[in-house]
């Protein structure tokens, strides 16, 4: 009878670290973004890319540990291709922010100004903070604007979800900078 219970305890312990399924993550849009004018952009804005570093484009949510080391979460994945929920959700916040402006991720005829987004920072850190970091680069009449980008944000949640739901707000807030260059070029 003894020499049953290590056989017990194995499957038991097998059985319940078998069952945890991952956890996927969306990027929310924007709910309830404010307008930042209601005059018209009368060039349409074509989002072209949103490039992310190899780190950043795998399917796990990016944490920072320490000063040097950053893990990949397994558990804890992007829903879909992290660059995608970015250009998308910028497209939403972009749309939400200059409702007369026409916003898109497909080029619109032969008049459109150019948005490429370059994002070098989107995670986690081991101080409660998420990080969000890069620089854009809007092409206007053959005129080029460039912006570097870094938000350090305080996380209002514990957890993944918090983590999200943080550098969400944090790209929205990227989507309002790049609003009022439009505004500007217009």
């Amino acid at each position: 009878m003894m020499k049953w219970i290590p056989v017990a305890l194995a499957l038991a312990l097998t059985a319940c670290s078998g069952s945890s399924q991952p956890a996927y993550y969306q990027l929310p849009t924007a709910g309830g973004s404010s307008v930042v004018t209601s005059r018209t952009v009368t060039t349409p804005v074509w989002v072209e890319r949103v490039s992310v570093p190899d780190y950043l484009a795998g399917n796990g949510v990016v944490y920072q540990s320490s000063d040097v080391q950053f893990v990949i979460a397994a558990q804890n994945q992007w829903a879909s291709p992290l660059d995608q929920q970015l250009q998308q959700t910028l497209v939403s916040n972009l749309s939400a922010t200059l409702p007369a402006a026409l916003i898109s991720s497909t080029p619109l005829g032969q008049q459109h100004d150019t948005l490429n987004v370059t994002v070098t920072g989107f995670h986690g850190r081991y101080d409660g903070h998420a990080v969000i970091s890069g620089e854009w680069v809007l092409e206007h009449n053959g005129k080029l604007q460039k912006q570097a980008f870094l938000l350090t944000l305080p996380q209002d949640e514990d957890g993944y979800d918090g983590l999200v739901r943080t550098l969400a707000k944090g790209w929205q807030q990227i989507a309002g900078q790049v609003a009022n260059a439009i505004i500007r070029e217009q």
